[in-house]
């Protein structure tokens, strides 16, 4: 496994990199799930302002050439403050910080040297940004703002709300663990639950969209298939740094049907992953026998449906004419994803009306219902919705 990517890069192409030390895989390529689904969003979003279904444009009164507001001035200054503060040791203690820098970057350790200098650098910058866009007599222009032009402040939105509820959802979940090491399992990147960052994301994406005009089920339908994109994307990162998101133990021989097939795509025992488990001496913990070590790889699996989920919906995308059509069959698609996995997954149960389901097989049940009903109502009712 490669926790970071300096593991990554060592053992695959027998490069070294040691500035790599500090990026971890799976940070890494959470950051890339959110750039894939943004990069969708931006295609989807541009075809459907053409359609004229995206919603409003909105023209936007400034004043050009006024002196920057002294609030943009410390703003710049507070952030080179942080930057400095915290990279200059970076360079001067690099190997301290690269042993654990999630620790170290929410820790109070810094340089007060670097502080200073960062400070004064970003002061100068605004400045000179500042002096360079000022007329002699400023002039108050219109600009238009189409909706795709929101798509940057809508990716922040649903990376710091989506990872919020994503932690949030699983702390949940998982409270004797949280109750254990609170700290840890807040900062901590593993442990990351899909469906508490989708609907704290979505929550907040959609408080945004109304807010500028833009109809909440046309982009509901541009989002869907970057969703998917982004959950793919993000098992990979599970995948590589062996974040704990395996599946029960597996120790049965892999069947003749997929002999043709690598071990470790039926079996793995994720070694030198990210949280330094032995997965045999975890799995007894948990009260669950392993002969073997060996786990079920359920984000391989999980990798491979979300791109065929993907796509599914990146095909059918412009064949489906109906607002908040395409959001409904994606919450069916991903639904029956995660009934399947988890079938194969370790986590917490509840005993609900003698069953005993986890909070992902009872969140994919509401889905399906919420996903089937919306399908029924849009089909009676095709253009009643539409304006929303």
């Amino acid at each position: 496994m490669y926790p970071t990517l300096y593991d990554l890069f060592l053992d695959l192409f027998g490069i070294s990199l040691p500035f790599l030390k500090i990026v971890q895989t799976f940070g890494f390529c959470v950051a890339m799930a959110f750039l894939g689904a943004a990069w969708t969003l931006t295609i989807e979003m541009k075809r459907k302002e053409k359609l004229g279904v995206m919603g409003e444009i909105q023209i936007q009164k400034y004043w050009k050439g006024r002196p920057f507001p002294a609030s943009e001035y410390i703003s710049s200054v507070a952030i080179g403050l942080v930057m400095g503060y915290k990279f200059v040791p970076m360079l001067t203690q690099f190997n301290e910080v690269a042993k654990n820098p999630q620790d170290y970057f929410l820790s109070l350790e810094g340089s007060v040297l670097g502080a200073v200098i960062g400070a004064l650098l970003a002061g100068a910058l605004k400045y000179w940004e500042d002096k360079q866009q000022r007329l002699s007599v400023p002039e108050q222009v219109e600009e238009t703002i189409y909706p795709h032009q929101h798509i940057g402040t809508i990716t922040i939105i649903a990376a710091i709300a989506g990872i919020l509820g994503a932690k949030l959802f699983h702390n949940l979940e998982n409270l004797d663990e949280f109750m254990a090491d609170p700290l840890d399992a807040i900062i901590s990147f593993s442990g990351l639950s899909f469906y508490g960052g989708l609907i704290i994301g979505c929550y907040f994406v959609i408080r945004y969209a109304r807010k500028n005009k833009i109809k909440l089920l046309s982009i509901s339908d541009a989002n869907a298939p970057g969703l998917i994109l982004a959950y793919g994307i993000g098992r990979i990162g599970c995948q590589l740094s062996g974040d704990g998101d395996w599946g029960i133990p597996n120790d049965n021989p892999k069947p003749d049907w997929l002999s043709w097939a690598p071990d470790w795509l039926w079996a793995y025992n994720y070694p030198n992953n990210v949280l330094h488990l032995d997965l045999k001496k975890d799995f007894a913990s948990m009260g669950l026998e392993s002969i073997t070590g060996f786990a079920y790889p359920t984000p391989i699996y999980e990798i491979l449906m979300s791109f065929l989920i993907f796509g599914i919906l990146w095909g059918i995308r412009k064949k489906i004419t109906t607002p908040g059509m395409m959001f409904s069959i994606y919450l069916i698609l991903i639904a029956i994803e995660r009934l399947i996995i988890e079938t194969i997954r370790i986590n917490t149960t509840y005993n609900i009306f003698g069953h005993k389901i986890t909070q992902a097989q009872l969140l994919s049940v509401i889905l399906i219902a919420i996903g089937s009903f919306g399908i029924w109502y849009l089909r009676k009712n095709p253009k009643k919705l539409a304006e929303l």
